[in-house]
């Protein structure tokens, strides 16, 4: 097999200016045992490919980070939901790995236009791992895990009005899963694929209900079983929707295929999109060694990957790439911006989000 076509360089042609109103969001937790720090929410801004420290995640107590929640945003605020906290063993005692402690079920608000905190009302169910999208002022969440050291997941959903402050329950999905993935698309709430808790001896439904995805009709508080709708019985790491169409880079194993996928509704079939291959490697971002994470965000017509790579032989110190692809283009569709560096570690806590502010 050949390998991948290595990024185009950043010279080929001047990068499209993005509107200067959106901000790239994504939650980072230092992993070395000798920092105590709790999850921070960093910013990206496109228009000037610059990052910023916008805020801690509130909740928390030193040598405490928050993973597998949702961060969503509505108008001009950012919700952290639900989530699983973890206590740094490292910290504490060397052994090295994080300590589960709890599945929570608080909810907070982030203001970005007055860079306040506040709470809002927790969960019916505490949960993490779970699917989550915003539809309108609304965000919707279903499945997960509710309980630590439980490997079972959960069927039931809610959804939560961020006018009134209050959270609603739903009707409950064909099957649990945990691990799924939440998008909007055609303005309904779908969950797709995630981990099952049917017998292992039941491998052809277990590996239906895996490809498959539900769709929540809110008029009926009814749920629309596609099977077929994600043809990997192994979750989907990120899908996103863009102007109509809905994309995906790889799964909760690999996060990054070597190229896009895109979903044909009318054949109920995902196929490569001509011109995605790139090897978003090493060689982008010079002496870097290993990447240590990688996030989509939809912004427009275009698809950011927002990665980050340890920097080779020294070992507290990372550099950011940011990689971009024009899905409406017929050709060249891939750009990359320079490299940032960093001092420190970083690791990535769940999925990024897109705040679009009025200026």
């Amino acid at each position: 097999m050949g390998s991948l076509p290595p990024p185009p360089s950043t010279s080929r042609r001047p990068p499209e200016t993005p509107p200067s109103s959106y901000t790239v969001l994504a939650s980072f937790f230092d992993p070395s045992p000798t920092s105590s720090a709790p999850n921070w929410i960093d910013g990206y801004h496109p228009a000037t490919n610059s990052w910023h420290r916008v805020t801690s995640v509130p909740g928390l107590q030193p040598n405490q980070i928050l993973k597998g929640f949702a961060m969503a945003t509505v108008a001009n605020s950012i919700y952290i939901i639900g989530g699983r906290k973890c206590g740094k063993a490292a910290a504490r005692n060397g052994c090295g790995g994080d300590e589960d402690l709890e599945a929570v079920g608080r909810v907070w608000r982030y203001n970005m236009d007055e860079a306040t905190w506040g709470e809002c009302a927790a969960l019916m169910a505490p949960r993490f791992d779970f699917a989550c999208s915003v539809v309108g002022d609304k965000i919707y969440v279903a499945g997960g895990q509710c309980t630590i050291g439980n490997v079972r997941g959960s069927s039931c959903a809610e959804v939560y009005d961020s006018v009134a402050d209050t959270w609603t329950s739903m009707a409950h999905m064909s099957t649990s899963r945990h691990k799924c993935v939440g998008v909007t698309w055609h303005n309904r709430f779908i969950v797709v694929g995630g981990f099952t808790d049917k017998p292992v001896s039941n491998t052809v439904s277990n590996m239906l209900d895996r490809s498959s995805a539900e769709v929540y009709d809110p008029e009926g508080d009814r749920w629309q079983l596609m099977v077929g709708l994600w043809q990997l019985d192994v979750p989907p790491n990120e899908i996103v929707d863009v102007e109509g169409e809905l994309f995906s880079s790889g799964d909760c194993f690999n996060r990054w295929k070597g190229h896009i996928e895109t979903y044909d509704a009318k054949l109920n079939l995902w196929y490569e999109v001509d011109g995605s291959q790139c090897q978003l490697a090493m060689s982008d971002a010079g002496s870097a060694g290993k990447r240590l994470y990688l996030t989509m965000a939809p912004i427009g017509a275009q698809l950011y990957f927002l990665t980050g790579y340890s920097v080779a032989e020294e070992s507290r110190r990372l550099r950011s790439v940011v990689h971009v692809y024009d899905t409406s283009a017929s050709r060249d569709g891939w750009r990359t911006f320079e490299a940032t560096e960093e001092e420190g570690e970083k690791e990535l806590c769940g999925h990024c989000c897109v705040v679009k502010q009025v200026l």
